[in-house]
């Protein structure tokens, strides 16, 4: 039997049931599990019991990236993404990349904070001590919250009080729980233990309990993904490999150095983990908010990425950033198009749902400054973009591409210009 592999090349090309086909025999999907991918997905009436007030569900296109050869296996990806060219942009990318030897990643033990607030301390100073003195039981209590976590090798691994003299409203003690989740995002047993041990916290300190939360800065709980790019992989009809090697580094450190290019560069990363976290069921918010602080966490913002020319004149790239993501729980089981997404990705644990994710990030961020360093951003963006506008202007399904395509042609992707197009077709 074959091997399985990620390149599908001419993948775009099929038909919408032909993809479909294809990725069901990749990740031997049942024929129910097919079915979600082909509009079977969420129902209103599971939609009214996830939440409260529902009036139905709001759908995303799903897609599937190629390519993706990550510590040694074959993975197809799929994001949930309304935006045009992030899909084929991170394929063409993880196929760059492929070429180097595919991502490295490595992830941290998935460890979680939970803070309690407290206030009116009488004695900062004592209060920590106590806190530390009383560390085991501590430990103790927030670990019988969730007997099933602690079964699989998880739970509270450290506690500590974090004073913070200068406030609007004056000195508080900020105490920090460190939970191993496992498998679990881990928002509700942390908020669990918290709430169980905020009386304790109280009564050993002196001080009033306010807060008690997790943090999304989940900085304890960390993916990274490596790459190398073989220069001669990265060469344009107009410019060698080694040059646009270089133009990724300099793109790269515009910015490093700028927070205003930072945001951007951002967001381009995120646009490939947010369709990964929500393909999947899992909380884009508080990915966001994770790498989003992570970017600032030196007190200036600053790029997730680092891109430089290696000794070799390859381009080699990294990418570290908070990933509270979760397998069990939540959305992640209940989502019928999210449990069909995972099992397309194949993976075993949220540890490496969390590098496959970090290298999505990577490959997408590489993507875009790879464009942005050479022919521009909106080459390829608008050309996908265009059938976009066609059906905006009113186009039929028949329409769409023939429309789609004179814009591009014309240098015209605009809505007045596709009405006029439909008008007279």
């Amino acid at each position: 039997m074959a091997e399985k592999t990620s390149r599908f090349p001419g993948f775009y090309k099929l038909t919408l049931a032909e993809r479909v086909s294809k990725i069901a025999d990749w990740a031997d999907l049942s024929v129910e599990e097919a079915a979600v991918l082909n509009g079977g997905g969420l129902q209103p009436q599971q939609a009214d019991m996830m939440i409260e007030n529902a009036l139905g569900t709001f759908e995303l296109p799903l897609g599937a990236a190629c390519n993706f050869l990550i510590n040694g296996k074959d993975y197809i990806i799929p994001m949930a993404v309304e935006e045009p060219s992030v899909l084929a942009a991170v394929s063409n990318a993880a196929r760059k990349i492929r070429a180097g030897g595919g991502f490295q990643t490595e992830s941290t033990d998935p460890v979680m904070i939970g803070q309690i607030q407290v206030l009116d301390v009488p004695d900062m100073e004592t209060a920590v001590a106590a806190i530390t003195s009383h560390k085991a039981e501590l430990l103790q209590t927030a670990n019988e919250c969730d007997p099933v976590i602690v079964k699989f090798g998880g739970g509270a691994r450290d506690i500590y009080g974090r004073p913070l003299p200068h406030t609007p409203i004056g000195p508080m003690l900020i105490v920090h729980l460190h939970f191993d989740c496992r498998d679990a995002m881990g928002a509700n047993a942390i908020n669990t233990a918290l709430e169980r041990l905020a009386p304790r916290i109280a009564e050993i300190t002196g001080g009033r309990t306010s807060l008690r939360i997790l943090s999304n800065l989940a900085d304890q709980r960390t993916a990274a993904a490596r790459a190398v790019v073989p220069a001669d992989k990265l060469a344009t009809g107009d410019l060698s490999g080694t040059e646009v090697a270089r133009r990724i580094e300099e793109a790269n450190a515009f910015a490093v150095a700028d927070p205003y290019r930072a945001a951007t560069h951002n967001k381009g990363i995120m646009n490939g983990i947010d369709a990964v976290v929500i393909a999947t069921g899992n909380d884009w918010r508080g990915i966001e908010a994770g790498a989003r602080s992570y970017a600032g966490r030196n007190g200036r913002y600053t790029a997730l990425t680092d891109w430089h020319v290696n000794e070799n004149g390859d381009l080699s790239g990294e990418i570290t950033l908070p990933m509270a993501v979760g397998m069990v729980g939540g959305a992640t089981k209940v989502h019928p198009t999210a449990k069909t997404a995972l099992k397309i990705l194949g993976v075993k644990t949220a540890t490496e749902l969390g590098e496959v994710i970090a290298a999505v990030g990577l490959a997408q961020n590489l993507a875009a400054i790879n464009a942005l360093a050479t022919v521009g951003i909106q080459r390829g963006h608008m050309r996908l973009h265009a059938r976009q506008v066609a059906m905006a202007a009113g186009a039929s399904n028949n329409q769409v591409q023939r429309i789609a395509d004179l814009l591009v042609q014309e240098k015209n992707v605009n809505i007045a210009r596709a009405k006029e197009l439909i008008a007279i077709s």
